[in-house]
């Protein structure tokens, strides 16, 4: 578990450092709310656009988990050349539906004015990687499902520390760079992403952990390609549908004002934090419980599940204790001012979302193990509720003061709590839907999936 875990957990940490970098060159070099705003939203397409393809990774770590562990590493090598194929089809698609939609979609999330014509730049700038994203997304699926964390620790780390030299250099003009500001961000995220790409395609060219990738075989084959779906498309409905609620939920913030978008978009770069370990061991779970299932041990698949969340848990748990105690501190870190507006209305937010790390760390990591196993409808099911019955509504009531319902041509009095309303309902979301994988895991049905 570990030592699937652990580079992961290392990965994890360096791409946090990089939104950590690219919030304190936004807080100490560029002025006023629209370049925090602007910030908050890039954070959450910089996690649509790896979404994407995270049909075909889902299934691809699935399937490349139960051949592995069955000791059938031509076929595990057959899935990654499929899962590729797929991710090229869907880079397309994600490229063009970019660039014709992108200024739409900014407008859609209720950002205007400055902060507006900040985030479509930034978009503008990312669209020609988006190929090399889809390489990064898929190739370390199939290498995680084969068991090999180590080249994808060693790829993002590169990937990484290019990343915040270039947006840094950029942003402040040091040396020959020119001063770009916050173009410069965008740049070195792109540079970053395209860097990984390569890296990533070049390991499985050369060949890892039993796969290899040789032209001969990158042709579809509509038998694997069904079951890489038939697996994969609840799972990555499951996360377009954990994103899509994540956006209406920051469009609901948006509506708010300036402030509320910055101090939002600098809470979810500080609970990133958090998710470091839920990710690493969500990813131990998921290729453990394939390999285990695929192996036909049963007892030992549910064995790495709770070690997982146990690991995980704890280490979560440690970093919702920093949040609360020390939540002036992180906020006054990245905006260069305690007294900074951001930072005033961000830090009760981190206090708040607290008390949601240990049932965070039993969403994620379990939810890991089922996808591993194979069992994708289940999370589906989940997230949409907590989703779609708690958290959307509950923002709404909780965070707005006037609710309008058009149809009925009468507003409501919600609470009125601002962001923080809004917060609340998201850590009332992130406990039901912990208690709902805890049930369904504990019930055993995914221990009897078929692939």
């Amino acid at each position: 578990m570990l030592w699937l875990a652990l580079p992961v957990l290392a990965e994890q940490l360096l791409t946090m450092l990089v939104g950590y970098t690219d919030w304190w060159l936004v807080g100490h070099y560029l002025d006023g709310p629209a370049p925090k705003a602007a910030m908050g939203l890039m954070a959450y397409v910089l996690w649509l656009i790896p979404s994407l393809f995270s049909a075909v990774a889902i299934g691809a770590t699935a399937l490349v988990a139960r051949f592995v562990g069955a000791g059938d590493l031509p076929a595990a090598a057959r899935v990654t050349h499929q899962a590729i194929i797929s991710g090229i089809v869907l880079a397309v698609i994600g490229t063009v539906a970019v660039m014709l939609g992108g200024p739409s979609f900014v407008r859609s999330m209720q950002l205007t004015g400055p902060a507006a014509d900040l985030a479509i730049r930034y978009l503008v700038l990312l669209i020609p990687v988006i190929p090399a994203i889809m390489i990064e997304q898929v190739g370390i699926a199939c290498l995680r499902g084969a068991g090999d964390t180590v080249s994808a620790f060693v790829a993002k780390s590169i990937v990484n520390v290019v990343n915040i030299a270039i947006s840094a250099a950029l942003v402040v003009g040091w040396g020959p760079f020119p001063e770009l500001g916050w173009d410069g961000l965008a740049i070195g995220t792109a540079c970053g992403h395209g860097l990984g790409g390569v890296i990533i395609l070049g390991v499985l060219c050369r060949g890892r952990a039993g796969l290899r990738l040789r032209a001969k075989w990158l042709r579809p084959d509509g038998a694997l390609q069904r079951r890489l779906f038939r697996i994969g498309v609840p799972g990555g409905v499951d996360q377009l549908a954990i994103l899509g609620c994540h956006l209406v939920f920051v469009a609901i913030i948006n509506r708010m004002g300036t402030e509320a978008a910055a101090a939002h978009g600098l809470g979810i770069t500080l609970e990133s934090t958090a998710y470091l370990p839920g990710a690493a061991f969500q990813v131990a779970a998921a290729t453990l419980a394939g390999q285990y299932l695929g192996a036909g041990d049963q007892r030992r698949a549910v064995r790495s599940a709770i070690a997982s969340c146990l690991m995980g848990g704890g280490m979560m748990l440690a970093v919702g204790l920093i949040f609360f105690f020390g939540a002036e501190t992180l906020t006054a870190f990245f905006t260069g001012d305690a007294n900074d507006p951001t930072a005033v209305a961000t830090a009760p937010l981190m206090r708040i979302v607290a008390f949601a790390m240990p049932s965070l760390a039993l969403a994620m990591i379990l939810s890991g193990a089922l996808r591993g196993a194979g069992d994708t409808r289940w999370p589906l099911v989940i997230t949409l509720l907590g989703f779609f019955g708690v958290r959307i509504p509950g923002a709404i009531w909780l965070g707005w003061t006037e609710i309008p319902l058009p149809l009925l041509d009468v507003t409501l009095t919600g609470w009125g709590l601002g962001v923080e309303g809004a917060w609340y309902a998201m850590v009332i979301d992130v406990v039901l839907r912990s208690l709902l994988i805890v049930g369904r895991f504990w019930q055993g049905g995914w221990r009897r999936i078929v692939v």
